[in-house]
């Protein structure tokens, strides 16, 4: 259930309501918006029953919430909701772009990256540190070894650092280094860790899972929410069909969907969607049409002797292409994207 304030419902008023709430032992979360208060109610309802909120001075209305998530919807928060991280801003009028290679494999490597991506505009730099791969033979990641190398390329570029975590170690490491963390299409349902994600307060990306649907996926916010963290950036990243030729079917439906379902912002994975390089750019641009906050791209200096998902990866030339598309599209969408 939501409390919705009048218009011009005091401070006081709605702290008594909050306070109501709390001395019953609800959660208890508030949004504030351009025009008025609502404040979320978590837990059982019938600890309400003997309670008459709706003549409690400064409240408007109750407003019973039908699906099974809460705080990631839109009628506990009409207006959509801006992450921000450092002073970039992830769902607000300008398109975000994060990008970098798959895996951290050399102080070389993500340097060179990292140094043609600030180039062009790229305000997030990717690197996984950890990588959780299907054979147990692949390449796992360099650990905090890779952490400390995404830190000391933040420091000489002034990039923002995006990295993977795959369990509550991993998030406790990553913490020290990064700027936000990500859960991975494996983890969506690892409820442990979304917990840990929503008590550290960290802004995250969360992938949609392999075979997850909509609602599977904003329930999985939820969990990272219901801890008190708002900072969520939703990633469609394609789902596991029928279909071989690509790694994973793009549903790009999940955009406009998910900008009518929730106020969290969304942006599109077309590297891990497509599974080939040559895809990336077209899907690329067909997630900002659908109406993305941004994208996650892959981009290595030579793909080829990628130790992860090179195939996936663009390089440095095909990355320009897609900057200089997107740079085109964005104007049509009113939406801002520079170099």
């Amino acid at each position: 259930m939501v409390i919705v304030m009048k218009a011009k419902a005091s401070q006081d008023q709605i702290n008594n309501v909050e306070k109501l709430l709390k001395d019953l032992k609800l959660g208890v979360h508030v949004s504030i918006g351009s025009e008025r208060t609502i404040i979320g109610v978590i837990g059982d309802k019938r600890k309400l029953a003997d309670t008459p909120l709706e003549i409690m001075p400064g409240v408007d209305r109750l407003v019973p919430i039908m699906e099974p998530f809460k705080l990631v919807g839109k009628t506990f928060k009409p207006e959509s909701s801006i992450v921000t991280v450092g002073d970039v801003e992830i769902g607000g009028n300008s398109l975000v772009m994060m990008a970098g290679p798959c895996a951290v494999e050399s102080q070389e490597q993500l340097m060179e990256t990292a140094l043609f991506l600030r180039d062009q505009g790229v305000q997030f730099l990717r690197g996984g540190a950890y990588k959780p791969r299907t054979s147990p033979y692949s390449f796992q990641g360099l650990g905090e070894e890779g952490l400390k190398l995404l830190a000391e390329v933040r420091k000489e570029t002034g990039m923002l650092i995006v990295s993977e975590v795959v369990s509550n170690d991993s998030l406790e490491k990553a913490i020290k280094y990064v700027d936000v963390v990500q859960v991975g299409a494996r983890n969506m349902q690892n409820f442990d860790l979304l917990q840990n994600v929503g008590r550290s307060k960290m802004p995250v990306v969360l992938k949609r899972g392999l075979s997850s649907n909509i609602e599977e996926w904003l329930n999985a916010a939820e969990y990272i929410m219901g801890e008190g963290n708002y900072k969520v950036i939703l990633c469609e990243r394609g789902i596991r069909t029928f279909e071989t030729y690509t790694r994973n079917t793009l549903d790009l439906s999940s955009v406009p969907i998910i900008k009518e379902t929730s106020h969290l912002p969304i942006i599109v994975d077309p590297s891990h969607g497509t599974g080939k390089w040559n895809l990336v750019t077209p899907m690329a641009r067909a997630g900002i049409a659908a109406g993305a906050d941004g994208l996650m791209v892959e981009v290595h200096p030579n793909p080829q002797t990628a130790l992860s998902d090179g195939n996936q990866s663009l390089n440095f030339e095909s990355f320009k292409t897609l900057v200089d598309e997107i740079q085109k599209i964005a104007p049509i969408l009113k939406r801002e994207f520079s170099k």
